[in-house]
């Protein structure tokens, strides 16, 4: 599609029309989400998945999961455009960052309600052509409490021009914390399985080289994050947080083993933490506030 063409599909006037759009959902803690989840990651600060044990910090994405049926879904394994969220014309849809506030953690076996918000929607038109940006507020409570506020973010871009200028990646920096993570196959299908993610990016490997020119198959960004909390969480047990913010700047491929790094604040309040890949780059960023 032309660039003109582009900007007259990107009709921002009709798609600021789902701006206020809400839906509820509501589920249940159960219990063999975090069991699989915990054996996944190996990670040993999760419990048993026994009822009244907290859920992990972001883990809360193991549940509320869509439930779209296969004939509902396009080309890329997500479900078509449309319904709550806006019917962007572009054909790459990325998760780019979220905000977190954490009030009390979920538990196994409670009942939870998310009410979702589309709270913006933007467009514009940088040096790899159009982009959107969509940022859903989620208020997830239970037994009549807030338990955490997230915004997520998603950005919508077009599928990359020949000619398109690439962007000049960022060093990432050294820190006392890094943890090796190898992405492979069997890592990427089971989180794509626990949290009912049909995006064919993370391990349809013929899709995603032929169709969509990347390398290798894309680590998911929510798997990322959750690493970054998890290596969190392995150098300073017990820690509580207050807040999280992250922010995905590169894609990451399975192609090679990447690193997620963290660094204390002075203040001993925040802790920054990043990824890089393979080769030096900085992937994503994230800062934790403590509780």
């Amino acid at each position: 599609m032309h660039d003109e063409d582009m900007h007259a599909a990107l009709d921002e006037a009709r798609l600021r029309q789902w701006l206020g759009r809400q839906e509820e959902t509501e589920d249940e803690v159960s219990a063999f989400p975090p069991r699989a989840l915990a054996a996944t990651l190996e990670a040993p600060y999760a419990g048993e998945g026994r009822p009244g044990d907290p859920l992990p910090p972001l883990w809360h994405w193991l549940y509320f999961l869509p439930l779209h049926a296969r004939s509902t879904l396009g080309e890329d394994g997500h479900a078509r455009k449309g319904g709550f969220l806006p019917p962007v014309p572009l054909p790459r849809r990325m998760w780019a960052g979220g905000r977190f506030d954490f009030v009390e953690p979920l538990r196994v076996g409670e009942r939870i309600r998310k009410r979702s918000t589309i709270t913006a929607i933007d467009i514009k038109h940088g040096r790899s052509g159009a982009l959107a940006f969509v940022t859903v507020r989620h208020e997830i409570s239970a037994k009549g409490a807030p338990r955490l506020v997230e915004e997520h973010d998603i950005v919508y871009r077009e599928a990359p021009r020949p000619d398109a200028p690439a962007v000049a990646p960022t060093p990432a920096p050294q820190g006392p914390w890094q943890r090796r993570i190898t992405p492979d196959d069997v890592l990427l299908f089971r989180y794509s399985a626990l949290t009912f993610n049909g995006h064919r990016i993370h391990y349809d490997r013929r899709y995603v080289t032929e169709v969509e020119g990347y390398p290798g198959l894309v680590v998911h960004g929510p798997l990322i994050a959750t690493l970054l909390l998890d290596l969190l969480q392995r150098e300073q047990p017990g820690v509580r947080l207050a807040g999280f913010q992250f922010r995905a700047l590169r894609p990451t491929f399975d192609t090679a083993p990447f690193f997620v790094h963290g660094e204390p604040a002075a203040d001993g309040r925040t802790v920054r933490l990043w990824a890089s890949d393979a080769e030096g780059w900085l992937t994503m960023e994230a800062t934790a506030t403590l509780g």
